[in-house]
């Protein structure tokens, strides 16, 4: 049987909704061979996987997706294999993000209150045991007070920047992380780049991505067709880098995508996690 393996995934302490405890106890149910927790912007999660993996007999992954800036554009950028004595680093890291986040979803919350969504911070936070919403909590609690027929419907008619109640934050910029998580000894991945990018845009995107050490990108990803997986994966060897995969496993805020398989076809070959691995600490 092949060995697979899930290396983008959320848990409680970002917007997913599993505690990391049971995200690994899913991993393992699954038959994942290993198993990477990349919450957004935050490590705190890491400490509780890990045991959990080592108590399970499972391979867990340190991880983390940051936030970018790449020419206006948001970007996101995971980091693989990072070492437990950066993780105080890392917090530091995204410590200034956090403040303009926390600023936006205030804000966010008000243009809805005003324009006559009975919706508070706190109804927001119930869902999450983050120390920052986001706004798959927003939409939950949209949901949850019947405003929308769902996280996507709560997404595509409110919570989309173009809807005018939602202001992004100031991001990290793309290039200086990726340059952080190689100077402490991670492995920097491209995360769902045709979410974001086009194909033009990304080969103009991946050389520089490249120069500043990325090591590889999201070829697999929960919701690709075959063909969008082909294609990034023509790409990265066009740009002789390293392929990863994930799901992007949120739980019931994307109940559509389903641990180690996302909409079903995924498969994330183990051996992209060796050749990830191997690129740690260089």
């Amino acid at each position: 049987m092949q060995k697979i393996c899930d290396l983008h995934t959320h848990s409680n302490c970002s917007d997913g909704s599993l505690s990391p405890e049971e995200l690994a106890a899913a991993a393992k149910a699954a038959g994942l061979s290993a198993i990477a927790l990349t919450d957004h912007n935050t490590v705190k999660g890491l400490a509780a996987f890990l045991k959990a993996g080592d108590l399970l007999g499972l391979e867990t992954i340190a991880g983390c997706e940051f936030s970018t800036d790449y020419g206006r554009r948001e970007q996101h950028i995971v980091g693989l294999f990072l070492p437990r004595e950066a993780w105080d680093d890392i917090e530091a890291f995204v410590l200034p993000m956090r403040g303009s986040k926390h600023q936006s979803n205030l804000e966010l919350i008000a243009r809805l209150h005003d324009a006559g969504y009975d919706i508070t911070y706190e109804d927001a936070a119930a869902y999450t045991e983050a120390e920052e919403i986001n706004r798959s909590h927003v939409a939950r609690a949209l949901l949850a007070k019947g405003y929308v027929r769902s996280v996507r419907d709560a997404f595509e008619r409110l919570l989309d920047r173009n809807a005018g109640f939602y202001q992004p934050p100031a991001r990290l910029d793309a290039f200086e992380t990726i340059r952080f998580i190689k100077r402490i000894g991670g492995t920097a991945v491209l995360a769902h780049p045709l979410r974001k990018l086009d194909v033009d845009a990304l080969r103009v995107f991946l050389p520089q991505a490249k120069e500043n050490g990325l090591d590889a990108m999201e070829t697999h990803y929960g919701d690709y067709t075959a063909e969008e997986t082909q294609c990034m994966t023509d790409l990265a060897a066009e740009f002789d880098l390293l392929s990863s995969g994930g799901s992007d496993f949120h739980g019931a805020s994307k109940p559509h995508i389903a641990l180690g398989r996302g909409t079903g076809r995924m498969l994330v070959p183990y051996a992209f996690c060796e050749a990830l691995r191997a690129r740690a600490n260089r």
